[in-house]
């Protein structure tokens, strides 16, 4: 049996919009947040208070390993170079 929209009762107020809430799935079939989502060893986890410390320190290694690239063909250029006086 409809109950017709007359007859229900709303105990929400007219300002909570409730229209763009999105039910959230379970197991499998819910979505990815945007992230992957990453365990980090207890050890490790002391180091860093958030992730966003983690972030900031991957974001520093990643700058480093990019410069020590770019770096290292001039560097074995040079000791050929040596190797050949």
């Amino acid at each position: 049996m409809k109950r017709d929209k007359s007859e229900m009762e709303d105990d929400l107020r007219t300002e909570y919009d409730l229209k763009s809430l999105r039910v959230r799935r379970l197991g499998s079939g819910r979505k990815s947040f945007g992230g992957a989502t990453v365990h980090l060893e207890p050890d490790v986890a002391e180091m860093f208070p958030s992730a966003d410390a983690v972030n900031e320190a991957l974001r520093f290694l990643i700058r480093v390993m990019r410069d020590n690239q770019t770096l290292a063909p001039k560097t074995q250029a040079n000791n050929s170079n040596a190797a050949d006086d």
